[in-house]
């Protein structure tokens, strides 16, 4: 019985593309959670599948030279909260080396969250998602989300002038509506760095 579960799983593992995240209950019309859990388990031994975090697996790509390529911790972020139905933004230091502020990849990466404040330990780092009022929430453009948690990061005081030309000239990669759209809902100073000679 149990085998026939751990076959379901893995036939359903191998529906989707390499390099999709899983959670336990993306199982639970095959089984009970217990079988379920034994099933991946047994999965995981025999290398079918790795686990990332508690509860969440992937089937790895295989890449020709560097062999298992696992998902990022965004991907993995991303995963959770669209499981979750939540929308998360992305900030601090981790908003910073997404923009190329900075080389360092922060341990704890931190995201806004209507959803539960936790903390989701992927190996060495963490995923951090932070109860966030809906303002904090309402960015719509990728690009201008970064920039403005990255400068409340980095401070009105320590920002330097290459740091605000590094930005301004990202976000020439944002759709214009979004941009205003965004520094409306941003601390003053940072409407004011960022619109400055536009």
């Amino acid at each position: 019985m149990s085998k026939s579960v751990e076959a379901k799983v893995l036939a359903k593992i191998k529906k989707k593309p390499r390099g999709t995240i899983f959670f336990v209950e993306n199982f639970a019309n095959i089984s009970n959670t217990k079988a379920i859990h034994k099933a991946l388990e047994r999965l995981v031994k025999s290398e079918e599948l790795e686990r990332v975090a508690t509860g969440i697996y992937v089937r790895p790509i295989i890449d020709p030279y560097i062999g298992k390529v696992l998902p990022s911790i965004e991907e993995i972020a991303v995963a959770i909260a669209k499981r979750d139905r939540a929308k998360i933004v992305p900030t601090g230091s981790y908003a910073m080396y997404k923009l190329g502020l900075t080389t360092q990849l922060p341990l704890n990466i931190v995201f806004y969250s209507d959803t539960s404040a936790r903390k989701i330990k992927i190996g060495k780092q963490s995923i951090v998602f932070k109860k966030a009022s809906s303002k904090n929430l309402a960015f719509v453009g990728e690009i201008s989300t970064l920039a403005i948690q990255a400068l409340r990061k980095i401070g009105n005081d320590q920002v330097t002038v290459e740091e605000i030309n590094h930005i301004k000239n990202i976000l020439k990669n944002e759709n214009p509506k979004h941009l205003q759209h965004d520094l409306l809902l941003a601390p003053v100073w940072i409407r004011k760095l960022l619109t400055i000679n536009e």
